[in-house]
């Protein structure tokens, strides 16, 4: 391999964007994220019980997730990090 595919593989992602990283082990399932998400694409995970004995919240559909930051705004346990979309990614 030359140097320029060298160069254009490691400028190519190999991951997916994901606007949300959750601190699940920090969460009590309090919903509160839940209920101010404008697009709907939290929930809380039923099927999970986190080391604090709570179901902890999930990100059912990063697509269409806006990093409009709600979530972390109102979460009492701070446990949302957001990440804005980058070059020509969603606004």
């Amino acid at each position: 391999m030359g140097i320029a595919e060298h160069i254009g593989a490691r400028a190519t992602p190999s991951a997916v964007f994901e606007p949300l990283e959750i601190a699940e082990e920090r969460c009590k399932g309090c919903g509160l994220c839940v209920d101010v998400c404008p697009k709907h694409v939290l929930a809380l995970d039923t099927s999970t019980v986190n080391r604090l004995g709570y179901h902890p919240v999930r990100l059912t559909d990063a697509s269409l997730c806006t990093s409009c930051a709600f979530c972390a705004r109102v979460c009492p346990d701070v446990v949302f990090s957001v990440f804005a979309p980058v070059r020509g990614g969603r606004p």
